[in-house]
């Protein structure tokens, strides 16, 4: 089956070359970021051209080819709202934080983020094809003056090859394929060399804002170092292009296994049949929905966000209405650095002890008659489990279950709660019989 998918190209650049249009480096030199840039494509609204002219305003810049994506008459399109600012951005919000997601304090050396027991996330740019108007890191992202240094990645390097419980590595940032394809080909040999590195993987969306950058030799050169996985983010069918499935394509035939991460945003995705049609058109690009994201606490991203409750409804809407591979996972990333928190409708209704009470997608109510018998699997006798123990600290609940602690506290909750007793009266070993002084004394 030939996969057909729509693809334009804005008036403007009808007369460009077909060499000069699929040029990566073209499009990255020729993007739009001023309202003069804006307005031979896009008529801009009074709110648009007052956000372009703000100071301080997080980088704007749009490639010519996502771009000729918008509608130029719909102030409202879906891809315009993720990369034009508007003026709602400069406002302030109630709970608005730089770092929301508590990165820097998870930082051991400069651009590396160790968050999860067994994994890292490694920055290694600041820049981007093109910029969401929602980043998580707009703190950081988009200042060509500040990137990192090859000291910084050597730091990197020196620090994994010190921590042998990270098994698998995410190149993020920025953008990791807007790099050199030297520096990011020498970064991957480098993680490669490193013996416990088992999974690497690249966070981008790069294929999505620039497709013409998945050359047949950057898959040749990302081929050499599986198991490479790769996540793109694509947040509305809008941007699902013949150029897009092409590009897939392409990194499919070289091995690499894709996902999406799209972020949930209202007024572009928050509906049910939006993401429906999203996750099924991903599916017939072999790109397989991984996350869909609760809106970040972050500087100018106030106006884009929904009530979690939206997220749960777009998840009942699409379990058992479509294929369960094509039903991401709905995350809210918690505030102060608490990780990732998967949220989802509620399928199981009651449970005694033995039997389950379960419902489906359409109402359908159902037990499970759970087994009478069952000899627990015990981790403390299993040589497998005792060699696979968790690192001390970051057990969580699973430590619960599979350890001899009984609870988990918050910091200072045994001073918070001691109000100055000790061992019940009645079962201490001294003066167990001492009277209260409550009532006269008998003599």
């Amino acid at each position: 089956m030939v996969l057909q998918f729509p693809s334009k190209r804005a008036a403007i650049y009808n007369d460009i070359p077909e060499d000069k249009w699929n040029d990566w480096r073209w499009q990255l030199s020729h993007r739009l970021n001023s309202v003069d840039d804006f307005g031979p494509i896009i008529p801009l609204t009074d709110s648009e051209c007052k956000a372009l002219n703000s100071q301080g305003l997080f980088r704007v810049d749009i490639t010519p080819y996502f771009a000729s994506l918008i509608n130029p008459d719909d102030p409202d399109d879906p891809i315009r709202r993720q990369v034009i600012p508007r003026a709602e951005e400069i406002v302030p919000f109630t709970g608005m934080m730089e770092d929301s997601l508590a990165e820097d304090r998870h930082s051991p050396v400069p651009g590396l983020v160790h968050r999860y027991p067994d994994r890292v996330l490694m920055l290694v740019t600041t820049q981007c094809a093109s910029y969401c108007r929602y980043c998580t890191r707009s703190r950081i992202v988009g200042d060509p003056m500040a990137n990192f240094s090859r000291n910084e990645f050597d730091m990197q390097i020196e620090y994994l090859k010190k921590t042998p419980q990270v098994r698998d590595v995410l190149l993020s940032g920025g953008d990791p394929l807007t790099m050199a394809p030297k520096v990011l080909e020498e970064l991957l040999t480098r993680l490669r060399d490193i013996p416990h590195i088992e999974i690497i993987r690249i966070g981008t969306r790069v294929p999505v804002f620039m497709p013409m950058r998945i050359t047949d030799e950057l898959c040749d050169m990302l081929e050499k170092f599986h198991p490479l996985w790769m996540n793109i983010h694509v947040n509305h069918p809008n941007e699902i292009t013949q150029e897009l499935a092409d590009a897939c394509d392409k990194l499919l035939r070289a091995g690499i296994p894709l996902g999406n991460q799209a972020v949930l945003l209202a007024g572009i995705n928050d509906c049910v049949h939006i993401q429906r049609k999203l996750v099924q058109d991903l599916i017939r690009m072999r790109v397989r929905p991984y996350y869909l994201y609760q809106c970040d606490l972050v500087d100018g991203a106030g106006h884009f966000r929904t009530p979690v409750a939206k997220g749960i409804e777009i998840i009942e809407g699409l379990r058992g209405h479509t294929s369960g591979f094509a039903v991401p996972t709905f995350i809210v990333d918690a505030p102060g650095g608490g990780g990732k928190i998967p949220v989802m409708p509620n399928y199981q209704i009651s449970a005694s002890d033995h039997k389950v009470v379960l419902r489906n997608y359409e109402g359908f109510i159902t037990t499970y008659e759970e087994p009478l018998e069952y000899k627990a699997h015990d981790p403390n006798t299993c040589s497998f489990c005792l060699s696979k123990r968790l690192e001390p600290g970051q057990e969580g609940v699973m430590g619960l279950l599979e350890g001899e602690d009984l609870f988990i506290k918050p910091v200072g909750f045994d001073e918070l709660h001691d109000r100055g007793g000790g061992m019940h009266r009645l079962r201490a070993d001294q003066d167990k019989w001492k009277p209260l002084g409550i009532g006269p004394v008998s003599k």
